[in-house]
Parts: structure tokens; sequence; C-alpha cells
């Protein structure tokens, strides 16, 4: 294993830091009159930087996306194969307001901002700004790969903007640090090296009241980078993220409060409209996934070795999800420290009580695979654990396994004491579950019952407590073996989302030539090469 090309802290981050911190830079967009707008520029008559010699006087088209402004077509620079956009293209200040293309580049290329990827104007209503509810899209194509160097930088999707991420298992799209590309590195990648994807949507959050959304004042602020997200629609559509992989990010904005870091794939009322399928997140220094509301949906998802929890729920998130595979981790840096990433699995917060007609978050999660470690996370000292729950919420996991082999510090199940009602009353259950785990709850008790009845006293959830030595994941260490379980039946939930299985757990032992069984390994492995 090649333990030292994973999270060496760089001495030279502070010189690339240039646009968040109001340096120079060295990247200049190019400019070129002309009177068409093509995202993927072909050779210009006038020829003022957009083509690129060859040496032999011809000349190669220049790939990378560009935008036309007042009859000017500003591009970015073609420089080593990469695509490089400094801050004067696109940054929080000088936001996208019209669509445009990010083809895949050849040779490996990669994207590279200099700040961030921002679509859309970040509207306050308060403030008198007229939200745009059809605004510009980004369109990644499949194979792209879009690479970020500050922990300020981010791809921020506004309400009313789109992404349109759409890649393929041989040709995902990639979002991750600078330093992961050959080309552009100059340390080794390590989380918090950039900031992750924010999407902001009109969906209903409890960060907003009813007279809030009805007089279009609903303008919850994000987490992380400062934007404005809510509304009143379920099921707004943002756009997609298929076969996405996004690596090395979670950094802290540049002015923000210690500890409101971004998450890799942070959903701000985000709505059902928008598909998100097939998403890697390895390597994220907060949350892997983190939900503020809305009705969107996750499936086929995969995050490895975050330092936080893996997904965290929020502020009323009514979605599904369906196949998430978790697993935690302990690596090696470069200075030989030894690691460990990962909190909760899931982590749930609930509501916040803004407004109580916003009833809490209520997801239905089905097959699903959390393995965990017995340590406690290097990002705040807190155990590595499959379910950690907060404030009161009402959700139900289907189909679940979750795997601690062993505990002398750590646990499954640990509830504050906001959460033990929601454990007592039954607002929060399992379903044709497995918890194999040496030491079940951090508290066995929990109000007036304890976690074993919780899983067990009922026959109809069909629930089974093991040992953390069980046999319940197939060789290859994240498929569940066959015949664990008879799986509940999710499409009596949801027929238009949830698919009917034969297995428990996230992965199937027998599918193995699907997208999501490769999609699943290749994560799993790759984590897995990473770590002690």
């Amino acid at each position: 294993m090649d333990l030292n090309n994973i999270f060496k802290a760089s001495a030279i981050v502070t010189a690339l830091v240039l646009a968040g911190c109001g340096g120079d830079i060295n990247i200049t967009p190019t400019v070129n009159d002309t009177s068409t707008n093509n995202s993927n520029n072909t050779t210009n008559t006038t020829n003022e930087g957009n083509d690129t010699g060859t040496g032999d006087g011809t000349t190669t088209e220049n790939p990378c996306a560009s935008y036309e402004t007042s009859g000017v077509e500003v591009q970015g620079e073609y420089t080593d194969g990469n695509c490089e956009y400094s801050k004067d293209f696109v940054s929080p200040a000088s936001p996208l307001t019209t669509d445009i293309t990010l083809a895949k580049l050849d040779n490996g290329g990669a994207h590279f901002f200099k700040s961030s990827l921002v679509v859309g104007e970040n509207c306050n209503t308060s403030d008198s700004c007229v939200l745009v509810t059809e605004g510009p899209t980004v369109e990644i194509e499949a194979g792209a790969t879009l690479a970020f160097d500050d922990s300020s930088s981010r791809v921020q999707i506004n309400r009313g903007a789109n992404i349109e991420a759409v890649g393929t298992y041989s040709n995902p799209i990639i979002f991750t640090s600078a330093n992961a590309i050959a080309s552009l590195k100059v340390a080794d990648a390590q989380p918090q090296d950039w900031g992750g994807i924010m999407i902001d949507g009109f969906g209903i959050t409890d960060q907003c009241s009813d007279a809030e959304r009805a007089a279009v004042t609903c303008n919850a602020e994000s987490e992380g980078a400062v934007t404005y997200y809510g509304g009143n629609d379920n099921t707004d559509n943002s756009g997609t993220l298929k076969f996405v992989k996004i690596h090395y990010a979670g950094g802290l904005p540049a002015g923000a409060e210690e500890g409101n870091d971004l998450n890799s794939l942070s959903l701000f009322a985000v709505g059902s409209g928008t598909t998100i399928d097939y998403v890697d997140i390895y390597a994220g220094y907060d949350d892997g996934v983190e939900l503020f509301g809305g009705a969107v949906n996750l499936k086929h998802i995969v995050v490895t070795d975050t330092q936080d929890d893996s997904i965290d729920i929020d502020a009323g998130w009514k979605g599904n999800a369906q196949f998430i595979l978790i697993k935690h981790g302990t690596v090696v840096n470069a200075a030989g420290n030894t690691i460990n990433m990962g909190n909760g699995g899931f982590e749930s917060d609930g509501t916040k009580v803004k407004d109580n007609n916003v009833a809490p978050s209520a997801p239905q999660i089905a097959n699903v695979t959390v393995i965990t470690i017995d340590e406690e996370s290097v990002r705040d000292g807190n155990p590595s654990v499959a379910i950690k729950l907060d404030d009161f919420i009402s959700a139900t996991w289907y189909n679940t396994v979750l795997v601690k082999t062993t505990a002398t510090q750590t646990h499954c199940f640990e509830n504050s004491g906001d959460a033990e009602q929601v454990v007592v009353d039954g607002a929060v259950s399992m379903k044709n579950s497995v918890a194999a785990c040496a030491v079940l709850a951090k508290s066995e008790t929990v109000g007036a019952t304890t976690y074993t009845n919780w899983l067990t006293d009922t026959a109809e959830d069909n629930n089974s407590i093991l040992g953390g030595d069980a046999d319940v994941l197939a060789s290859n260490g994240f498929a569940t073996i066959a015949d664990l379980k008879t799986p509940f039946d999710v499409t009596t939930i949801d027929a238009s989302f949830f698919e009917s299985v034969d297995f428990i757990g996230a992965v199937s032992p027998t599918d193995t030539s699907s997208d999501w069984y490769d999609w699943a390994k290749d994560a799993y492995d790759n984590a897995i090469a990473n770590e002690l």
C-alpha cells in the first residue's frame, strides 16, 4: 500500500490560496471578440489565445468552457492538457448567469478552478433580490474531471440554477483536489483540500416558517459558505448527479467560524425532481452527505473514510434512500500518524423547531450496510458508531446490516437526551435488519425501554442482534452473505423509487455483474488500499 499519498499536510497550500485571499491570479481567461456562444470553443479567426499552437504552424482547438458577455467571449485557458479558470471567469463574486458545458478532456486533463464554480445568483429575497426560477445550467460531460486547490473553493448551485453531471460507470465524473491530478500536484491529496458541492433548492425546510414561505422570504442560511435556500416546493428539480466521485472535500471557507465546514455534498432543501444516484464520496473532512430539509432521494451511494458523519439528516428531510454503503477506517498519513476516519454512519438531527407546522425529518431508508471501527474519529474525538440519534426524527431503516467486529470503546447505537423519546415511542424503527455488533449501544437503557427490546420486541419487525464475530459479510468485505435474512418488500412503501430485492444490506452477494456491484467494489477497494 502506498500510504504516503494519503493525507500529508501541505506546506504549499498557502501559496495556492489566491482566489480566496485576494492575491494575484496568474491565470486569466482568454477574451475574444465574437458573436458566437460555444461552450467548447472551435477555432476563432481572431485567435487571441483561444487556440493552442503545436509548434509546426498549426493550431488545435481550445476545449475549455466559455460564455459570452456583452458580445465578448470569455474562455478558460488550455495549459498542459488542463483547462484553467481564474476568479475572473467564475467565482462567488462573479457567478455564472448563462449555461456552460465542461467537456471530457483528453489524456486525463482536468478543469481546474482557481476559485469556486458558482452557478446562478445567490439571492436573498429579504434584500430585494428577485429569485430566478429558471436559471443557468452547468452541464458536465461523462468522464470530465473538475479540480480545486483551496478549502474555500466549491461547486455552488444556487436556487433556480441547475447542474447536469451525468457520467457512466466506465466514464464517471470526478470532483477532486488539484493534488490528486499529477500535472497540478504540489502536495499529497488530503481531506479539506477543497470545499465540496453545495446545491440550494426551493424545497421545504424547518428553517423557515409558513409565513416566510407564503411571502417568498424563506432565505435559510446554509452551513459553511453563506448561501440561501428554501421555499415551498419539495418536487423542485436542481439537476442530476449520476456516476459522480467526490474526493478530498470538506474545506473551511474563508471567514467561516471554526467547525462550520463544508460537507462533501450538501443538499439544502433540494427537491425530489433532482436525481442523486451513483455517488462515491471518499476522504471528506466533514460529513459525506448532509440533507437540510427538502425531499430529494438518494440511491447507490458509497461513503468511505469521511472524518465526520457519513450521512447527516437535518432540518426536515422527507426523502427516500436505497443502496447505501458506509465504511469507516484507519489510515496512516505521510508523517506516520495514525488517523481514524469516521464518526456517525448516520447522524439524525431532526427538527430545529423554528416552525412547528413542519414535520421533522421522516426518511425511509433501505438496503444499508454500515461498517464501523473500534476507534474515535480524528475529526472530533467522537466514536465510530453506526447510527447516532439527536433531536426529534421519524425514520425507518429497512433491510439494514450494521457491523462492528470489536468494541472496547465504541458501539453501534447512541442517542442524545433529546432523541430518547423517539426510540421509546417507536418514531425511529428498523425492519428486517441485523445488528452484528460487539456492543449494541452506548447505553442499553433508553428511557423506559432498552435497545434490545426496541429492536426485537415486535416480531413483525423481524430484526436480529448478533455478536461482533457474526459472519454477515461476504469474503469481498462489503456485500452481505446470501440468505442472511428475508428482506422487507420496500416497493410497498414507494414503488416509483424503491427496487424489489432478495437480500438485505447494501450490496447483493450474487449480482456481481451490475454497475452497482462494480461501483461499490471500486470505492471499497480504494478505501482498503489506503487503510491499515
